[in-house]
């Protein structure tokens, strides 16, 4: 376990638990533990609140005061939901309690509903030979709200190989149980699954209660509206964390997006303007990184179909590289989806998926967001390099590159969802594979009639390619496919594209 120990997670770096005495001696804060707030007194800066112990109800007087409620699993209306062995994760002890239960009761199957951030977690970490793990998404793609369905394609075919089961487009209408109050059913719009538990993974919403019942604002978004300084309607009150929303930088418009590093700076904005410094919260990028099944995945910006939805005519572009040398033995692959405004080049979002150090990326993507790069700003970078570190020309400049030779129509790319789709419509595609033989036969491109013609010898031997289809040029990460997709239209051949991303795309959609 990368975690050892719980406590580990409510202690400091330098091995200090944080308890109520901690948060009195070193930061001179007094912790009520067991006591809940009950209703907030506006009128005279009172908050009523009661021990949960003794039941006795007191109030707290404040000058300013911060709402940090944080949020809550967000339950689905079905039935059956508060049976037995049905858990949430919200709570590190949700987690033990829940590793806990399938220990002790040797467990053997598992359904996990949602395939967001937090049931991405609990699918990974139970998955194993004598624990079967079916994921439950109701959407058409896992990840849907954090990457485009052609990145979650990748996802999802590594989740399959990690022996998960996944059901998508898969709605819960119900959960069953035993006699003994057990659930033993899990009973979808696809049928019914047998199982000894379930997690509950589909997301979490605000907890703004205390906050409506005093008549503060709440956002659209259903989470407390504030302005730049974390102030809500009441001047005096501010609101913080996972019960706050924010603005996105690209729409400007409210957004709910709860994060960990989100609340920590909004602390530091709320404590900075309670005390007089004119601290602001910048708009929000979005910005997420989970780690699951062996892949760093993450996104920033609008996603392709978000940038539509709002109006903007956009240019995608997918490609694939290593995150550092080939020669170098911890080499990894990364994929990365741009995308951009078509008329100004303007970064728009970014997607990165792979096994390959892929945060350190999307971090310098987020980096360009902020001060509204453009693609083209990104292939300038004076990116870092060293063998351990990055290849000569850093995975995000070549991506940043065939962006901006797509959007100029200096190349033409073709998805290898788009290469799907069309040749079951029974279009006539020319595939040719230009890889060395060698790598043909360790892992064959398996699309029927594919033409295999190596980069090498694709100059004498141009004019073997049939000319009344669409050619589409493939490899393994896609960089000697859009080469031969040049050197084609260089000898006249018009109707040519390389396959963006190359075989480690391809292969999640052609199997």
């Amino acid at each position: 376990m990368l975690v050892p120990k719980l406590d580990d997670l409510m202690m400091t770096s330098y091995g200090v638990m944080r308890d109520t005495e901690f948060f009195r001696k070193q930061k001179n804060v007094t912790v009520l533990t067991h006591t809940e707030a009950i209703k907030i007194n506006r009128e005279e800066k009172k908050v009523i609140a009661r021990n949960l112990i003794s039941g006795l109800e007191d109030s707290i007087t404040y000058d300013y005061l911060v709402l940090a409620t944080g949020a809550k699993p967000s339950i689905p209306p079905i039935s059956g939901a508060d049976l037995n062995h049905v858990f949430t994760l919200h709570h590190p002890h949700d987690a033990q309690t829940l590793k806990e239960f399938i220990k002790a009761n040797k467990i053997k199957h598992v359904t996990v509903m949602g395939s967001g951030l937090i049931g991405m977690e609990p699918a990974d970490a139970l998955a194993s030979p004598r624990l079967k793990v079916v994921l439950c998404e109701a959407e058409s793609q896992v990840l849907p709200k954090l990457l485009d369905v052609d990145m979650a394609k990748l996802i999802e075919s590594k989740i399959i190989e990690s022996g998960v089961d996944i059901s998508l487009s898969c709605r819960v209408n119900a959960l069953e149980g035993d006699a003994e109050g057990n659930v033993c059913r899990v009973v979808t719009e696809q049928g019914t699954i047998d199982t000894e538990a379930v997690v509950i993974a589909t997301g979490v919403r605000p907890v703004v209660d205390l906050a409506s019942n005093a008549g503060i604002t709440i956002g659209s978004t259903g989470a407390i509206q504030v302005d730049e300084h974390m102030m809500t309607s009441d001047p005096a009150i501010y609101a913080g964390g996972d019960c706050a929303e924010q603005h996105h930088l690209i729409t400007g418009e409210p957004v709910y997006i709860p994060l960990a590093s989100t609340a920590n700076k909004q602390g530091r904005v709320i404590a900075d303007h309670i005390g007089g410094i004119d601290t602001r919260f910048a708009p929000v990028e979005g910005t997420s990184v989970p780690q699951a099944f062996d892949l760093n995945i993450g996104r920033t910006g609008l996603g392709e179909k978000e940038a539509k939805e709002k109006g903007y005519n956009v240019v995608t572009s997918v490609s694939s590289g290593l995150d550092s040398t080939h020669y170098y033995p911890m080499h990894a692959n990364i994929t990365t989806k741009l995308i951009a405004e078509q008329e100004s080049g303007r970064l728009l979002g970014a997607q990165v998926c792979g096994m390959g150090e892929s945060v350190k990326r999307l971090d310098v993507l987020a980096t360009a967001l902020k001060f509204g790069a453009k693609v083209e700003d990104l292939i300038d970078l004076d990116l870092a390099y060293a063998p351990p570190f990055a290849t000569a020309i850093d995975v995000l400049i070549h991506a940043a590159t065939t962006q901006e030779n797509m959007r100029l129509g200096l190349a033409k790319g073709i998805t290898a969802e788009t290469v799907q789709k069309r040749l079951q419509a029974g279009e006539r595609l020319y595939i040719l594979d230009d890889r060395e033989l060698e790598e043909v036969e360790a892992s064959p491109l398996p699309i029927e009639g594919t033409v295999v013609i190596s980069l090498g010898e694709l100059r004498d031997r141009w004019e073997e390619i049939q000319t009344d289809s669409l050619i589409v040029t493939v490899c393994g990460l896609g960089i000697r496919g859009y080469e031969a997709a040049c050197m084609l239209k260089g000898k006249g051949l018009k109707e040519v594209a390389f396959l963006q991303g190359g075989i480690s795309v391809t292969k999640a959609y052609f199997k």
